[in-house]
């Protein structure tokens, strides 16, 4: 008997410990800041930047809208995003599911949007659409350093019919 209270009181310390560690609470709030740069695409709202991104934020893209892979900087990305909420102001991103480790959060991610501004060269077709997509990101001192993100283009462009 004595063995298994011994067990239970040593797995409840270690679970206090992934609870309350600075490591769980340093993910917790790197997944938070992960879903407010999602939510920028969708409000169009970019003003927080600051607090969640490092000055030298750089966002690698594969595929970029023109097919090929594309790494920009905060500004360039920030010029990204109003370009898309011009095109669609009517978008909604879910987060489907984050894992964090050390540095990285993971982020799988589904938007719905509605086309009623041009995009890239295409006029507003009104079209409701959908399309997931992939994010890795890397923090530094609490913010965002750097994103990889690989999106479903061809599902989006399909959808658009951009491409037959």
């Amino acid at each position: 008997m004595p063995r298994i209270g011994n067990t239970l009181i040593i797995a409840q310390a270690l679970l206090l410990i992934l609870v309350v560690s600075p490591a769980h609470a340093d993910t917790a709030s790197q997944k938070a800041l992960t879903a407010q740069s999602l939510q920028m695409w969708s409000t169009g709202d970019l003003s927080n930047t600051d607090k969640v991104f490092r000055d030298t934020y750089q966002n690698h893209q594969e595929p970029d809208v023109a097919g090929g892979p594309k790494t920009v900087d905060l500004a360039d990305w920030s010029a990204l995003v109003k370009g898309f909420h011009t095109a669609f102001p009517q978008n909604k991103v879910e987060i489907l599911l984050q894992v964090g480790e050390g540095q990285f959060v993971t982020t799988r991610w589904r938007f719905n949007a509605v086309q009623k501004g041009d995009y890239l060269g295409l006029a507003p077709t009104g079209k409701t659409i959908r399309w997931t997509g992939i994010q890795i990101d890397r923090f530094e001192e609490g913010k965002i350093a750097e994103s990889w993100v690989n999106w479903d283009m061809y599902s989006m462009f399909k959808q658009l019919g951009i491409i037959k």
